[in-house]
């Protein structure tokens, strides 16, 4: 039975996802170089990104009063900072699940977000968070503010999004599937189905299988945030 996924109304946001199901836990899979090759500058990927796909993502952020700045940054913007600083490399990486949707958002330049599958709870939503909403998102129990941010919502509450992804979902070492969602936005024509294509080519190389997630819009009634 495929995954399904509501997505409130929103006048750019273009959500792509899938789930991820590995022939191995993450804590027990296979050499990782190949893949966190992509990481270093001037790879070979057949995306790239620029200050005019930064702006459009940031744009899309802001519907809602988010402010995508500072620490509350796109997560793709946070990945370059993570690569100019070392933190990853060929050497250096977190989990194939992790470091395949790492290289996906860094050279696109969309945020991604993946997320542990068992640990979702019910129904799954896309929407944005009222004032005020917060949720940890480190092991250490640091707190990010995503109220105005468009978010992946579960049963019980956001749970992931385009800048930092709850501690609550975040994958581990016993991770065994995970569920990928792409913040693209329709003012960036193909961007989103392109790294996609590339995304699921690079989970595929490891020996995962991919299944389609089922997006559906919520109907207006429904509609909160």
């Amino acid at each position: 039975m495929s995954l399904h996924l509501a997505i409130d109304a929103h006048p750019t946001l273009e959500i792509a996802a899938f789930v991820t199901r590995f022939p191995w836990s993450l804590g027990e899979s296979p050499s990782l170089e190949g893949l966190r090759a992509n990481f270093v500058p001037g790879a070979s990927v057949p995306l790239s990104t620029d200050d005019e796909v930064k702006k459009v993502v940031r744009d899309l952020l802001r519907h809602g009063g988010f402010k995508p700045t500072g620490r509350s940054k796109p997560a793709s913007e946070y990945l370059l900072k993570a690569r100019e600083k070392g933190w990853l490399a060929p050497d250096q990486g977190i989990n194939a699940a992790v470091d395949a949707c790492n290289v996906a958002s860094l050279h696109s330049g969309l945020p991604i977000s993946v997320l542990d599958l068992d640990k979702l709870q019910g129904e799954l939503r896309v929407a944005i968070c009222p004032v005020d909403t917060r949720y940890i998102f480190n092991p250490s129990g640091q707190e990010i503010d995503i109220g105005g941010l468009v978010s992946l919502h579960d049963a019980e509450g956001p749970c992931g999004g385009p800048v930092k992804d709850s501690q609550r979902t975040k994958t581990h070492d016993g991770t065994v599937a995970t569920l990928s969602v792409l913040w693209g936005t329709r003012e960036l024509p193909g961007r989103t189905s392109a790294t996609v294509d590339w995304y699921v080519d690079l989970l595929k190389a490891l020996g995962a299988d991919i299944e389609p997630v089922v997006l559906s819009p919520t109907a207006p009634a429904d509609h909160h945030g």
